[in-house]
């Protein structure tokens, strides 16, 4: 029993020691941790309630800050572990409202050119009122697997108005680039407006106008290089969280420009051989607008995917509604079947062919 008891104690005392000696690694092991991204226990001072605007999205330098605003604040934010992103979607983006643990009490203390500076942790995310997106393959090349189901990825969030701009001629309007536009901001639960700019190379097209009119989508046409109908264009973006979205070259860093003094948005001239923009701005960028409100300048597209069900497509064509009930088949698609009652408006012209013929493209694009 003797030697057992002898046991026991050298094992208490080489535990007592373990654990004294443990005590410095401990404390320095303290002192060398970073910020912390479990989910703790923040403070009521520290915390920022989400009215923060998320205005730039993580960088390739480093890839795990994103930039917020918080008033006239701009800090730099890595993200805690536990953040929980929706699935098959970005978890942040551009216009993004969020809530914040600031680390320390002064934010803008530390150099702008610290690169390591984390100003704060984005805990959560405020649920989107509206979004700009597209749709974005994604794949697992790391174990050989390939995901097809369609990624959303989010160009920007919470915006009132989808500003859509187009050029005639320099580069040639896309019509139905227009009409994936305008089934993403009903999509995105956004107002629309058409801006036609350029009009001091060519006016805006008749059946353009008339074609808006009749839907009901505001419209207006403009020129940032002689300065006219750029009054009605400020009037209709003051007071609004608004996002400038088209295709390459058709101008919209050049109307940030003439709208938004100093604003300095890089721009370069169309390609003079193929007439096609050239990608100048390669991220969202927020900038306040003069009188209230703000604008978002976001990259040119070319294609504008579409992540939606074909069978629904129809749907985002309300001219075809008066016609769709007198098909003769209930699942009729509008391209092929006979006794189809929006075909036939559309050889009586009671349909505009162009929308007919872009529904038809869009079609056969989401059965591809």
């Amino acid at each position: 029993m003797a030697k057992g008891k002898g046991k026991k104690s050298r094992r208490i005392r080489d535990w007592q020691q373990r654990y004294q000696g443990a005590e410095e690694d401990r404390d320095l092991t303290a002192r060398r941790q970073k910020v912390a991204a479990r989910g703790v226990k923040i403070p009521a001072d520290r915390l920022e309630a989400p009215e923060t605007n998320l205005e730039e999205l993580p960088k390739a330098d480093s890839p795990a800050m994103v930039v917020v605003r918080v008033g006239d604040e701009h800090l730099r934010c890595a993200i805690v572990k536990t953040f929980r992103s929706p699935e098959r979607a970005s978890a942040l983006a551009v216009g993004d409202e969020v809530t914040l643990a600031l680390s320390r009490s002064d934010p803008g203390a530390a150099q702008e050119s610290d690169g390591d500076r984390v100003d704060a942790m984005i805990l959560s995310r405020a649920p989107r009122r509206s979004a700009l997106s597209r749709p974005q393959p994604r794949s697992d090349k790391k174990h050989g697997l390939y995901d097809y189901e369609p990624f959303e990825k989010v160009i920007v969030a919470n915006m009132e108005l989808l500003a859509i701009v187009v050029s005639v001629n320099y580069p040639p309007i896309r019509p139905r680039l227009i009409d994936r536009y305008l089934i993403a901001a009903e999509r995105g639960e956004m107002a629309v407006l058409l801006i036609v700019n350029k009009i001091d190379m060519e006016p805006a097209p008749a059946w353009l106008a008339e074609e808006m009119a009749r839907r009901g989508i505001a419209m207006t046409a403009c020129s940032a290089a002689t300065g006219q109908g750029m009054d009605a264009l400020a009037d209709a973006l003051r007071g609004r969280r608004s996002v400038l979205a088209g295709a390459s070259g058709v101008g919209k860093s050049t109307l940030i420009n003439a709208l938004i003094p100093g604003a300095e948005a890089f721009t370069q001239e169309v390609k003079e051989k193929t007439l096609r923009g050239r990608h100048t701005t390669t991220a969202a960028c927020v900038y306040d607008f003069p009188g209230g409100g703000l604008v978002v300048d976001t990259p040119g597209i070319r294609e504008l995917g579409m992540p939606i069900d074909p069978a629904q497509l129809a749907w985002y064509f309300p001219e075809f509604d008066p016609f769709a009930q007198s098909c003769h088949f209930s699942d009729c698609t509008h391209t092929h079947e006979p006794g189809c009652a929006v075909i036939a408006a559309v050889e009586n012209s009671q349909v505009s062919r162009r929308r007919y013929d872009s529904y038809v493209r869009l079609r056969e694009s989401l059965d591809d």
